[in-house]
């Protein structure tokens, strides 16, 4: 489940840059295909940016819904949960 939740929040705002991306060109017309990019690229920087930190905030206000409307903008209503490693303790030493 963490590996299809981080692969959501990954792909929702790559297609949100290029809708965003899309939506300008509407009314612009690029004549080249690096422009393109760099606006697709800045534009889905952007999105992610404003969302995760949006998400952050609402979890420092302790607010909820807030949190889940952005996580749901990324892609997935909550942030994957990756499990922490555990370090093995050492054994003690022999006298």
């Amino acid at each position: 489940m963490n590996l299809f939740t981080s692969f959501m929040r990954t792909v929702v705002p790559i297609v949100a840059g290029l809708v965003l991306t899309l939506l300008v060109h509407l009314g612009v017309r690029f004549d080249s295909a690096s422009v393109a990019s760099v606006v697709t690229t800045v534009l889905t920087g952007a999105y992610y940016t404003v969302f995760r930190l949006l998400e952050n905030l609402a979890v420092k206000i302790r607010s909820r819904p807030l949190a889940t409307v952005a996580g749901v903008f990324l892609g997935w209503a909550t942030p994957p949960d990756y499990p922490t490693a555990e370090h093995p303790t050492p054994a003690p030493a022999s006298p």
